[in-house]
């Protein structure tokens, strides 16, 4: 029977998942296990990539067939809707680097070693999975809300998409699993903060209904 381990950064946003496997989650952070016949594990880490990445080093003892991140994350690229689950293939931490008077120089530039962008690592072929956009994310600790630095970050990254987890789930992942990688739901654009317009609910559901169904067909 495969192991599965599902990180997210609230309970929040996977809380059908839990429903429908349940698992006992009884506080805001930690790991926990499920009681149905899925070999299922729960890490909730908080929101941020510090606190992903100190629950992942503080579990990276224990050994996963599949480590998926979920969670939502503002888009980028208009060309994906709202609601819509994507796989983000690579993502990078765009904060790292350097300002130069009003210029801002890449991380890769400043010859320090070592990288700030990571990759998934998935080595199965899968139907539901293949049906997924592929997509490019970054790792922020302020999410974008102003049209200039919009702008800006488009001009240096392209993303398609961002969140506050992302890249730190790869960079702890090499250690518990050869399977590891991060579907989001798209909850907004990216945009002058307007959440007038985000549609958690959506994304949260739509989200949700694919890993369950995703699990299920693994563990056949």
């Amino acid at each position: 029977m495969p192991k599965f381990l599902i990180v997210a950064a609230t309970k929040h946003e996977i809380q059908p998942l839990i429903t429908h496997f349940k698992v006992n989650v009884f506080s805001e952070a930690g790991l926990f296990m499920n009681e149905g016949e899925t070999d299922l594990s729960v890490l909730i880490t908080g929101v941020g990539m510090v606190n992903t990445a100190y629950f992942l080093g503080r579990y990276s003892h224990n050994l996963f067939d599949y480590v998926i991140n979920v969670g939502v994350c503002g888009a980028f690229n208009k060309d994906l809707q709202i609601g819509e689950v994507v796989n983000v293939v690579e993502d990078t931490l765009s904060e790292m680097g350097a300002e130069d008077d009003t210029s801002f120089i890449k991380y890769a530039d400043l010859g320090l070693g070592g990288k700030n962008i990571f990759q998934n690592n998935l080595l199965i072929t899968e139907p539901i999975l293949n049906g997924l956009k592929k997509v490019k994310g970054i790792t922020v600790n302020k999410v974008h809300g102003n049209e200039e630095s919009i702008k800006t970050i488009i001009t240096l990254f392209n993303p398609d998409v961002e969140s506050m987890e992302g890249a730190a789930f790869f960079r702890g992942c090499s250690r518990l699993s050869e399977n590891y990688f991060q579907l989001r739901a798209v909850s907004n654009y990216v945009e002058k903060r307007d959440k007038s317009k985000w549609n958690m609910p959506l994304a949260i559901n739509n989200l949700n209904a694919l890993v369950v169904t995703l699990i299920t067909n693994l563990n056949k």
